[in-house]
């Protein structure tokens, strides 16, 4: 039986969401989902997924641990629509209600291998004096996205006011396979790839002769 030719080439990534900064705050959970382009499909893992609630840490680095992981793999025809990783967090306000703590959106990495990243994270300021008023009326609810994934795209961001709060700190295991068959070439040549059995990330069929 003939082998014929990669028409797609697969992402692999595996990590996890470490840890965050929050210093004026406490009790603090994330949210995650991954944004992607048209041409890309998920084969295996979870698109999204909720963190536990931790506190600070009691020492100097007054940190938030989660070692939550990230385990999902993609293929695709082409690069466009790469992968993001849309982060929110969420903490409670005095009177025990869901407010969010910020966002933050990073790409997967586009080269295999180990990758840390710090998201800068930030939060949506009301408009105008009458409506920071009118949310602290309501209960001290503050500007939320309908939906977070509206930040990892550019349509529309230009009119949206942000102010920065806080980092989350993620690592990336990021495996790929048969881009260069593609013609796609991330990888440098003094650098070895690993080699990966046919089958990964791909259904199997048993044929009969």
């Amino acid at each position: 039986m003939s082998t014929q030719p990669s028409t797609v080439f697969l992402l692999m990534v595996g990590g996890q969401i470490e840890s965050a900064e929050f210093p004026e705050f406490d009790d603090i959970y994330c949210k995650y989902c991954f944004h992607h382009g048209p041409d890309w499909l998920i084969t295996s893992g979870l698109e999204e997924g909720l963190t536990q609630i931790t506190k600070k840490s009691r020492d100097d680095r007054q940190q938030f641990v989660w070692n939550f992981p990230l385990d999902i793999t993609f293929k695709s025809t082409n690069p466009y629509g790469w992968p993001q990783l849309v982060i929110h967090a969420y903490g409670f306000n005095a009177f025990g209600s869901d407010v969010v703590r910020g966002y933050g959106v990073c790409h997967v990495p586009i080269t295999p291998g180990r990758h840390t990243m710090r998201l800068p994270m930030f939060v949506p300021e009301s408009s105008s004096l009458l409506q920071k008023f009118t949310s602290w009326l309501l209960i001290s609810r503050h500007p939320e996205y309908v939906d977070p994934k509206v930040i990892a795209q550019g349509e529309g961001r230009e009119v949206t006011r942000v102010r920065s709060q806080g980092f989350v700190t993620v690592s990336f295991n990021v495996v790929m396979k048969d881009m260069k068959k593609l013609g796609y070439d991330v990888i440098p040549s003094e650098v070895s790839t690993t080699n990966i059995p046919e089958n990964v990330g791909m259904q199997t069929q048993t044929l009969e002769s």
